[in-house]
């Protein structure tokens, strides 16, 4: 995995030079903007850069075979680095906006162990004293920085495609990028709308709600579009894509659902993340939805009650966590997980794209699953 480590240091370093360029810019504006990308820096710094990290082996899984309906007139693919690695910053601005979106939308105090960046406003502005709601100002600035990163999301993959020696592939991987904006943003609104909207619907489509808001929210985002988009980059044939669409949304789907067990079961000193947080913002995951038609009506009456109240406290928390695992929510979202790893890794044997990519996918793969954070 030399490749990738090394590849996360570029995009590091990438998002290092970008700050300080636009660090720079909004100083000139007023001095009191600086505090804007530190804030943006403290969400870029670290994390496991899975989007970049597919968007980069979409693209040399596709650049190495014969591909593409605008052949490059030689075969030094390494030309188009640059261009790759601007892309795969773009997925790690663009994650990072949806982040401080999303804990805002679901009152979070912490992220990776740190304040959410509507806290970190809210204490600078409860420490300097200002006049007005700390609470308010927090979100009001957190909106707005989470917009400046959308923002800057769109003008690093414009500069990278700038880079492409093939204008098509541009335009190509552009439309790619643009559907996942739209695609996201629509999962974020079904995962709001299915906790408030839940008890209005009838109790059989509860599990296909809660299956396509993963699908949209996060399956499709995480993993599904780095790779087509990198391989977009790359001059993929329809069958290329094709191929890495059957691989990429079943792995985001087992992504996500690894995601939810530890919004409920997680190690706080593990995730960065309160106990149980999933439960005290109330998450109507595929989870929950498969608990509840297991559980007896009494228990399924009180977790509904309880659902969403974040003053939950751990003996609440741990209630529910074995009612959930005792009925056999566990089992069954595990023996999903396995499922579509397996449907994941039987497309990518079948995938007309690079053996090597091949091999880096599927250790990118178990590292998603077996994640525990």
């Amino acid at each position: 995995m030399a490749e990738s480590t090394r590849l996360v240091d570029l995009i590091q370093r990438d998002i290092e030079a970008f700050l300080d360029g636009q660090r720079r810019s909004l100083t000139d504006i007023a001095h009191e903007l600086a505090v804007v990308t530190d804030v943006a820096s403290s969400f870029l710094t670290g994390g496991k850069r899975f989007r970049g990290l597919f968007c980069y082996w979409g693209w040399q899984a596709v650049s190495s075979v014969a591909s593409g309906f605008d052949p490059l007139p030689d075969d030094d693919i390494s030309a188009d680095l640059p261009a790759i690695v601007r892309a795969a910053t773009s997925l790690e601005v663009f994650h990072a906006a949806a982040l401080v979106h999303d804990d805002i939308m679901d009152n979070s105090d912490t992220r990776r162990g740190l304040p959410a960046a509507h806290r970190i406003f809210e204490s600078i502005h409860r420490d300097s004293g200002w006049a007005g709601s700390p609470e308010a100002f927090g979100k009001s600035a957190a909106l707005l920085l989470g917009d400046l990163l959308l923002g800057w999301s769109d003008e690093i993959f414009d500069e990278g495609s700038a880079l492409l020696r093939s204008p098509a592939r541009a335009l190509a991987a552009r439309a790619q990028f643009s559907a996942m904006r739209t695609e996201v943003t629509a999962g974020q609104y079904l995962d709001i709308l299915e906790e408030n909207a839940w008890n209005t619907h009838p109790e059989s489509s509860a599990l296909a709600r809660a299956h396509r808001v993963i699908v949209y929210k996060s399956a499709k985002y995480s993993v599904e579009a780095p790779l087509v988009i990198g391989a977009s980059l790359g001059g993929a044939t329809p069958e290329q894509l094709g191929a890495l669409r059957s691989f990429g949304l079943p792995l985001g789907v087992a992504y996500q659902l690894r995601d939810d067990m530890l919004g409920v079961f997680g190690d706080p000193d593990v995730t960065g993340k309160p106990a149980g947080d999933d439960l005290t913002e109330g998450k109507r995951t595929v989870l929950i939805a498969l608990a509840r038609t297991k559980l007896p009506a009494p228990q399924r009456n009180l977790l509904d009650e309880l659902m969403g109240d974040p003053d939950l406290d751990r003996v609440q928390i741990d209630m529910i966590r074995t009612a959930i695992r005792e009925c056999g929510a566990v089992d069954e979202v595990e023996s999903i997980v396995e499922h579509n790893v397996g449907l994941a890794r039987t497309a990518l044997s079948r995938a007309p794209i690079a053996a090597s990519a091949k091999t880096q996918l599927l250790s990118l793969a178990d590292t998603v699953i077996r994640r525990t954070s």
